[in-house]
């Protein structure tokens, strides 16, 4: 005994069931982004001279040596500051806490994983996620934002990278960050649950 075939009627209303659906996902999802973004202004600050103040460790240098032309196989572990401003005594409001790894023979990219970690200001207590494979070559590198916690809660969005002139270039790296996230409206006040 075969089953039966589905009416007409049955597919075109599971059909018309199933795009309802999808259309009121697709506005869910869209109206969690109805609210303009917030917008992030701050400085990464990373010493890297031998120093006992570096904020790197290099793990592995790369295959072939640090002067190869890529920096494949390498893996350096970031305990980098987020400040206000660009000069070194500007207000620390937060770390980069993460690890970039070489991860092409042929040019400069790199894998990274990121926690942008605020420890002052509004969002203290709160973090990013980035999670990418920025090439260095570009003027300007962006970086998707893929989570976050606390006031960043649910994040989605990017960040527009630039190395910025230093006053000390050869230990220390600064890059001005303009952060573009788009999350969950929840209390700043993180606190007992």
């Amino acid at each position: 005994m075969g089953m039966a075939s589905p009416s007409p009627y049955c597919v075109s209303a599971l059909l018309l069931l199933l795009s309802l659906l999808f259309l009121s996902s697709t506005v869910a999802v869209e109206a969690s982004h109805c609210h303009p973004p917030t917008h992030l202004h701050f400085y990464f600050h990373e010493i890297f001279g031998n120093g006992t103040n570096s904020t790197i460790a290099r793990l592995f240098d790369p295959r072939g040596g640090i002067n190869n032309g890529s920096f494949f196989g390498s893996l350096t572990i970031v305990d980098n500051m987020i400040r206000e401003g660009k000069d070194p005594s500007s207000r620390l409001i937060g770390r980069v806490q993460g690890l970039a790894a070489g991860v092409s023979l042929s040019d400069s990219a790199f894998l990274t994983l990121f926690d942008f970690v605020f420890t002052e200001g509004p969002f203290k207590g709160s973090t990013l996620q980035v999670f990418s494979r920025p090439l260095l070559e570009p003027v300007v590198i962006e970086r998707p934002i893929v989570s976050g916690t606390g006031a960043f809660r649910m994040a989605r969005g990017y960040m527009l990278a630039k190395i910025i002139e230093s006053p000390d270039p050869n230990n220390l790296l600064i890059i001005e960050f303009n952060a573009y996230v788009w999350h969950k409206e929840v209390p700043i006040s993180l606190g007992v649950l």
